[in-house]
C-alpha cells in the first residue's frame, strides 16, 4: 500500500497523486485564475484550484509567497535549496563567482533534484572546493579538480546552461585531456614526438575547425583517438621488432604490420599521409581499405521494423521515434542524438526535418508519433524545459547521448548498419543520388556508390 501524503476532500492522497497534483499549473477552469490546479470538479474530472476544490492546506511558500508544493517547514524546494546553499558556501571572504553559482543551481527545472545532487560527499567536496577558492569556478578549475567524474560534468553542464560559465566543445577539452594522458607515459621520444605533432597539428586543428563550422566534434575526436592509438601501436611495434621509427619505416614493416593484425591496424594510414606532406617519410605509403561486404537489410526486413516501430510498444516513443528516422531516412544514429528542434520545421501542410539542404517532408503515420514525441519530449525536468534538442538528455543543455540510442535500439535487435544501408540503398533506386544528397546530408560519393551498387545487384539478377 502506497503511503499518504495528504488527505483532500477526495480522500487520503498517496504521494505520487500529490507530487502530480501540485505540478499541475494553468488557468482555473472554475475561477479563471492562473495558479496550482492540485483538485478536481466532480463532474468531468477537471483540474481545479484548491479553493473551488474545497482544499483547505495553504501551498503559498513561506518564503517566496509563491504558490508550490511545500518541500520543507513550509517553503518550496527552491527557498530549501537556496538557504541550504548560502549557509554551506557563503561566508566572508567567499569567492566572487559564488553567488552566480548558486544563482545558476537555483535556477534548476527541478530544485528537487539538485537538492539530492548535492547530498553526494563527492559533490559536498566539489562544492566546499569551490567555495574555499580551492577550486576556481572556471572550466580549467573545474578539469583540475580530483576526484573528476559526473559529478564535476553535471555541475559544468548546469553552469553553462545557465550562462555561469562561457560554453566550450566538450569533446575537444575531453580529447586534449586524454591526449595528455594518453602521451604522459610515452618515454622513447622518437614515438612520443610525432605522435603529438601529428595530434596536435593534423586532428586537433581538424577539430577546432569543424567546431568553428557549428558541427558536432563527437565523431571526429572519436576517429582521431582511434587513429592515435593504432599509430602509437604500430611506432612501438617497429621500434621493438624493426629498432626502427617513422624516419626510417620501410614500406615492408607497413606492409607487415597490415597484414598480419586487425583491420584497425588501416587507422595508420592518416599518419602516413601526414609524415609524407610533412617531409618525415616519403617512402612509405597505405591505400584506402574496402569493406569485403556491406550490412544490408532486405526490404521486407525493414518495413517490417518500421511497422513494428510505429505501431508496436517493445520500446518508448523517443527510442522508436529515433528508429524510424533511422530506417526511413538513412541517418546515422550520432546525427540523430544530434537533431535540434530548429530542424524541425511545422507548418499547415505538414512537418518536415531539415536533414540536408531541402526539407524532408514527414509522411503519415509517422507524423502523429513524431508530433506526441515533440509535445512530451523527456528529460525536461533535469535538462530544462527549453533544451533546443529533439531528443534532450540528462544534463542541462545537452541532448541525449548517441550510445543510448544505439544500445537501446541494438537490444531491440536491429541491425544498425544495415538498417542504414537499406535504407540509403531503397531511396536511391527511387530517386536520383544527388537529390538524395541534398535532402539528407550526404556527400554526393556517398550517394552515388549505393546508386551503383544497387544498379548492379539489378543487373545480376536481370543476367541471371
Amino acid at each position: 500500500m502506497r503511503k499518504a501524503a495528504v488527505t483532500w476532500p477526495d480522500g487520503i492522497i498517496c504521494n505520487s497523486c500529490y507530487y502530480d497534483a501540485t505540478s499541475l499549473y494553468g488557468p482555473c477552469p472554475s475561477c479563471g485564475i492562473n495558479r496550482m490546479l492540485p483538485g478536481r470538479l466532480d463532474i468531468g474530472d477537471q483540474p481545479v484550484c484548491r479553493n473551488c476544490a474545497g482544499i483547505r492546506q495553504d501551498y503559498h511558500c513561506r518564503t517566496c509567497e509563491q504558490e508550490t508544493r511545500p518541500y520543507r517547514r513550509g517553503s518550496c524546494a527552491r527557498c530549501a535549496l537556496r538557504s541550504d546553499l548560502e549557509r554551506d558556501l557563503l561566508h566572508d571572504g567567499s569567492p566572487g563567482g559564488i553567488k552566480t553559482l548558486i544563482d545558476a543551481l537555483c535556477a534548476a527545472d527541478r530544485p528537487e533534484s539538485i537538492l539530492t545532487w548535492k547530498r553526494s560527499d563527492k559533490v559536498q567536496g566539489l562544492l566546499s572546493a569551490i567555495a574555499s577558492g580551492t577550486t576556481p569556478l572556471s572550466h580549467d578549475g573545474l578539469d583540475q579538480f580530483e576526484p573528476s567524474g559526473k559529478h564535476v560534468e553535471h555541475l559544468r553542464s548546469v553552469l553553462v546552461h545557465h550562462q555561469a560559465l562561457p560554453s566550450r566543445d566538450k569533446y575537444i577539452a575531453l580529447f586534449e585531456r586524454w591526449l595528455e594522458e594518453k602521451l604522459a607515459n610515452i618515454a622513447n621520444a622518437d614515438i612520443e614526438r610525432p605522435v603529438r605533432q601529428f595530434a596536435t597539428w593534423h586532428h586537433l586543428r581538424r577539430i577546432n575547425e569543424i567546431a568553428l563550422a557549428g558541427d558536432s566534434t563527437r565523431g571526429p575526436v572519436h576517429s582521431s583517438k582511434q587513429e592515435i592509438t593504432e599509430t602509437l601501436k604500430f611506432l612501438q611495434w617497429l621500434h621493438d621488432e624493426h629498432a626502427r621509427t617513422i624516419a626510417t619505416c620501410a614500406q615492408q614493416d607497413v606492409d607487415e604490420w597490415v597484414t598480419t593484425g586487425p583491420t584497425t591496424r588501416h587507422s595508420i594510414r592518416t599518419f602516413l599521409v601526414w609524415c609524407a606532406n610533412s617531409r618525415i617519410n616519403r617512402s612509405v605509403s597505405l591505400g584506402f581499405r574496402q569493406a569485403k561486404s556491406v550490412r544490408l537489410l532486405t526490404q521486407d526486413q525493414r518495413l517490417a521494423w518500421i511497422r513494428e516501430l510505429l505501431e508496436g510498444d517493445n520500446e518508448s516513443r523517443p527510442y522508436r521515434v529515433a528508429g524510424t528516422l533511422l530506417l526511413l531516412y538513412a541517418q546515422p544514429l550520432v546525427k540523430i542524438a544530434e537533431l535540434p528542434m530548429a530542424k524541425v520545421n511545422i507548418s499547415p501542410d505538414g512537418l518536415a526535418l531539415q536533414l540536408g539542404v531541402t526539407p524532408s517532408p514527414v509522411p503519415a503515420p509517422f507524423d502523429s508519433l513524431l508530433r506526441q514525441h515533440i509535445t512530451q519530449r523527456p528529460n525536461l525536468r533535469t535538462s530544462g524545459a527549453d533544451s533546443p534538442w529533439l531528443f534532450p538528455g540528462y544534463k542541462p543543455g545537452e541532448h541525449l547521448h548517441p550510445n543510448t540510442l544505439m544500445d537501446r535500439l541494438r537490444q531491440l535487435g536491429i541491425n544498425l548498419l544495415g538498417a542504414r544501408n537499406s535504407a540509403l540503398r531503397e531511396l536511391v533506386t527511387q530517386v536520383p543520388a544527388p537529390v538524395v544528397a541534398e535532402m539528407l546530408g550526404y556527400s554526393d560519393q556517398v550517394t552515388q556508390k549505393h546508386a551503383d551498387l544497387a544498379s548492379e545487384a539489378w543487373g545480376r539478377y536481370v543476367s541471371r
